[in-house]
């Protein structure tokens, strides 16, 4: 188990022994089903504080061969479904917080080379016995392990969009960074599943050739996962019920999403702050800055003309 290749199931253990966990675990019934086709780049753009890491780690939690995960997910409701047992802990996963690189790089050059010796480190950590043709390229490397293992890849990638956050201006960084993306997950047949999270959408950037494979889902647009947006009106209920709070208000206040042949959605950090601490405030804008919230409005508007 690495630091980034295969890793462990402890963020998604502490997710499900919070004081409250929603099951979103259906969402696996969906990236089970697109595994391994043309619809395995699967990309989700929302504002802050909606889940968006929380998915990654359950994701990583149930691919991750560096784990085992399967009491883990006793009594929710994927486990309950037919392709549970098929992928659960079978694959090689590199799970990446951009962010995180990024905020150690004084630059996108800086941040795709440092993330490039990281990950290969671990790759060489854990097959030290794969003939690799060449140790400085990720790419080949990971077909190396591919070809001589016949284990396939798992892309999890958070924060996907921090560069074009931080570097706004920057379109030679923007596109260094698309380069890298491109040639990291681009029609490789050792990967077989790519799932990004970010605030900014990808359509934004269509320009560049890097990300047009992804299959996107956002507060624009959420397809078959808008129900793993936030919480859904039953679910919130529920919680309701559990810590005697008033339906009514909740709806008033953190009732602000409709998705087509979905119940209405809730921001899931206002719900689960407002049972925990008896008061109803707007917890999730509390996280976010102006700038960003704003650039994430703007963006989305420009979708809808």
């Amino acid at each position: 188990m690495g630091v980034y290749l295969n890793p462990g199931n402890d963020k998604f253990y502490k997710a499900i022994n919070s004081e409250i966990y929603v099951d979103k675990t259906e969402l696996i019934q969906y990236t089970n089903r697109v595994f391994n086709t043309m619809q395995q780049n699967v990309c989700v753009s929302r504002p802050r504080r909606f889940g968006k890491s929380m998915t990654a780690n359950m994701l990583a939690a149930y691919y991750s061969r560096g784990c085992q995960s399967e009491k883990l997910f006793d009594g929710l409701k994927i486990k309950e479904d037919s392709s549970f047992s098929k992928y659960l802990n079978k694959y090689n996963v590199f799970f990446i917080n951009m962010q995180e690189f990024l905020s150690r790089s004084k630059t996108v050059e800086k941040m795709v080379l440092r993330l490039n010796r990281i990950l290969m480190r671990d790759l060489k950590q854990e097959y030290p016995d794969v003939d690799y043709f060449d140790e400085e390229d990720l790419a080949e490397s990971m077909q190396d392990v591919y070809q001589q293992t016949g284990c396939p890849f798992v892309i999890i990638i958070d924060e996907w969009d921090c560069i074009f956050r931080e570097y706004k201006s920057d379109k030679e960084a923007q596109e260094q960074y698309l380069d890298f993306l491109r040639d990291f997950l681009k029609d490789k047949s050792y990967i077989h599943l790519a799932y990004m999270t970010g605030i900014l959408p990808v359509k934004k950037y269509g320009t560049h050739s890097a990300l047009n494979m992804f299959d996107e889902f956002s507060m624009i647009y959420a397809g078959p996962l808008a129900k793993f947006v936030g919480f859904t009106e039953t679910e919130v209920r529920e919680l309701c019920e559990k810590y005697h709070m008033d339906m009514r208000e909740i709806r008033e206040w953190y009732d602000g999403y409709r998705f087509e042949n979905c119940e209405p959605v809730y921001n899931p950090r206002s719900v689960v702050n407002g049972m925990l601490f008896g008061s109803i405030r707007n917890y999730w804008n509390m996280t976010e800055s102006f700038e960003a919230l704003q650039t994430y409005i703007d963006m989305n508007f420009e979708g809808l003309k």
